[in-house]
C-alpha cells in the first residue's frame, strides 16, 4: 500500500455556550466550530505493528487506531507520522483533528471499511471534538459536543490567532471546574436560544459579531487578550474552546496583518483563513 497523506486543520469556536455540570460529570454545550488553515500533516502506511511517530506526546491517535482495529476485528497494522503545526493544548483541537484524520485514512485501508455511523461513534468515544473533524464544513455541535449539524457560514474573512506566551493552560477539566466555581451554567437555555437566533441571521462575515461570547472565556484566563484584539480592529474576538488561544476576525488580510504585527510583540500570532 502506498502511504496515504492528509492535512488535519485546526478549529476555532466561533461561539461556545455551556450549561451546568450534569450528573455524569459532563457539561451540555452548544458551539459553532470552524476550521482554519493552520494544519498538522498526517501520513499513514502499513506496518507490522502500530507505531505513531513525530509527536512523542501523542496518546489520542494511538487510541483511535487501536479502537478502529478492535471494531474492525483486525490487527492495528498502521504506522502514522504526525508533523505538528497546530499549537498544543491551546483550544484549537489539534489532537482531535489528528485522531479523526488518522481514523479516516486507516479506515480506507480496511477490506470492509466501517460505515460512517460506526466511525462517528468510535470518534465520539475518543473526545467531544473528534467527530467534527471527520467531515468537512462548519458545524453546530450540541449535547456534549458530538451531535453535529452542518452550517452554511460565510468564509470570506481573516483570522488572527494569538497565544499568550506567559499563560500556561491547565487541563480542559480544570477550566470547566473554574467555570463551575464562577457560577456558570444557569440560563443555558436562554443563551443557547440566543445563539440559534444569531446563527439564523448570518449572511455576511460581520454578522458573526452577534454570536454570544464564549462562556469559558473568564475561566480560561485569556479574556483580556480578546479585548486586545478588538482594540486592534477585530469585528469579533474571543477565546477558542477552553483556551488559551484567542482569535480575532477581520474583513481584510491587510487589517489582519496589521493587528498581528501589533500583538506579535508580546504574543505568538498567526494569520489564518477559514477552510471548509
Amino acid at each position: 500500500m502506498r502511504a496515504r497523506r492528509a492535512v488535519a486543520a485546526a478549529k476555532i469556536n466561533l461561539a461556545l455556550v455551556v450549561g451546568a455540570r450534569r450528573d455524569d460529570g459532563l457539561h451540555e454545550v452548544a458551539t459553532v466550530l470552524q476550521r482554519i488553515d493552520i494544519c498538522d500533516r498526517i501520513e499513514l502506511d502499513t506496518a507490522e505493528r502500530l507505531a505513531v511517530e513525530g509527536f512523542q506526546d501523542d496518546t489520542i491517535v494511538g487510541h483511535a487506531l487501536l479502537g478502529l482495529a478492535a471494531e474492525a476485528g483486525t490487527e492495528p497494522f498502521w504506522r502514522v507520522r504526525i508533523s505538528k503545526e497546530i499549537p498544543v493544548s491551546a483550544g484549537l483541537g489539534g489532537g482531535s483533528a489528528d485522531a479523526a484524520t488518522a481514523l479516516r485514512l486507516a479506515n480506507e485501508t480496511l477490506p470492509e471499511p466501517l460505515p460512517p455511523e460506526r466511525l462517528h461513534a468510535l470518534a465520539a468515544s475518543l473526545g467531544a471534538d473528534v467527530p467534527f473533524f471527520l467531515e468537512p464544513g462548519p458545524k453546530l455541535a450540541e449535547g456534549t459536543g458530538g451531535r453535529l449539524k452542518p452550517l452554511e457560514l460565510p468564509q470570506d474573512f481573516w483570522v488572527v490567532l494569538a497565544l499568550p506566551r506567559e499563560l500556561e493552560k491547565g487541563s480542559t477539566g480544570e477550566v470547566y471546574a473554574r467555570f463551575d466555581a464562577l457560577g456558570g451554567g444557569p440560563g443555558f437555555g436562554e443563551r443557547k436560544d440566543a445563539l440559534l437566533q444569531a446563527l439564523a441571521r448570518i449572511l455576511r462575515p460581520r454578522d458573526l459579531e452577534a454570536l454570544p461570547a464564549n462562556d469559558l472565556a473568564e475561566a480560561s484566563g485569556a479574556s483580556s487578550l480578546a479585548a486586545g484584539l478588538r482594540d486592534a480592529g477585530a469585528f469579533r474576538a474571543d477565546v477558542s474552546g477552553a483556551g488559551p488561544a484567542v482569535y480575532g476576525l477581520f474583513e481584510t488580510r491587510r487589517d489582519a496583518g496589521t493587528a498581528a504585527r501589533r500583538l506579535g510583540r508580546r504574543h505568538r500570532v498567526w494569520v489564518a483563513a477559514p477552510v471548509w
